[in-house]
């Protein structure tokens, strides 16, 4: 079994009280990749070895105890398009989606990421879990109203479905230009409160994580919880934007996966 001793996994609170739930997000510490995707890189969508990468990723399941087969991802898209996993599939095979449901048990679903949030799902009474890959495109989109429909048609309620936000990029470090508000406020004035000036002339500083919370308000949810940590700033997880700033041309991702037991 791959050594899982350095890997540091976070846990959201309510999410950890469910003991029919597995569930992590994990920092980028623990893993076998070098450089600038040093070292728990999730990613095969990056430049790095991808039998590193596999290597990382076989070491998040065998941190649960599951083998690599156990996991599934998606090819995101930036979409609301959701699948429902009633078997798993092959790395190669994955559909495109931005978000995954299943009733299934011991069946992983997992997601890199490098500043967007990942939103995990449970509902224990109606043994219904999800993952959503929630950046401002698939959160605008309506990738998490989606998702929460999915399980829904699988039997879940909305008022007992914990939700937990991941470490994602935070408002102090997210400067956007005016078209990008203008997609916002042509959607509701009322997104204007996702919005401070930034220090640049038409530029806006955007509250992603508030963003998604508030969408996952609007559904009615049983309880919300966010990990609060900022991806820009504290290099225990990639970042796109602080790679970007820092002249790279290419990142690694960090990983989220819930599991129902």
């Amino acid at each position: 079994m791959s050594d899982t001793t350095l890997l540091e996994a976070l846990e959201e609170p309510t999410l950890k009280q469910l003991t029919s739930i597995q569930h992590a997000f994990f920092t980028r510490l623990g893993g076998v990749s070098e450089g600038r995707y040093s070292s728990l890189n999730c990613a095969y969508a990056s430049n790095d070895d991808a039998v590193k990468v596999r290597e990382n990723r076989m070491r998040i399941t065998s941190h649960f105890g599951y083998s690599l087969e156990s996991l599934v991802t998606v090819k995101n898209t930036h979409s609301s398009k959701v699948v429902v996993v009633d078997q798993l599939w092959l790395e190669n095979e994955k559909p495109e989606a931005d978000a995954m449901v299943t009733k299934q048990r011991e069946v992983m679903l997992g997601s890199d990421s490098a500043d967007c949030p990942i939103v995990l799902f449970a509902d224990v009474q109606a043994g219904v879990i999800g993952l959503a890959h929630a950046g401002w495109r698939g959160a605008k989109n309506g990738v998490l109203e989606s998702t929460v429909s999915q399980m829904v048609s699988l039997g879940a309620t909305p008022s007992n479905i914990v939700a937990a936000i991941s470490p994602c990029i935070s408002q102090a470090s997210y400067e956007v230009s005016d078209d990008f508000y203008q997609q916002f406020i042509n959607d509701n004035l009322d997104n204007r409160c996702y919005f401070k000036n930034a220090n640049k002339l038409n530029h806006f500083m955007f509250d992603l994580p508030k963003y998604v919370e508030d969408c996952l308000v609007r559904l009615g949810l049983g309880s919300i919880g966010q990990i609060g940590i900022d991806t820009y700033a504290d290099e225990r997880f990639f970042s796109c934007r602080r790679s970007y700033h820092a002249g790279d041309d290419d990142f690694g991702g960090h990983f989220s996966c819930i599991c129902l037991k």
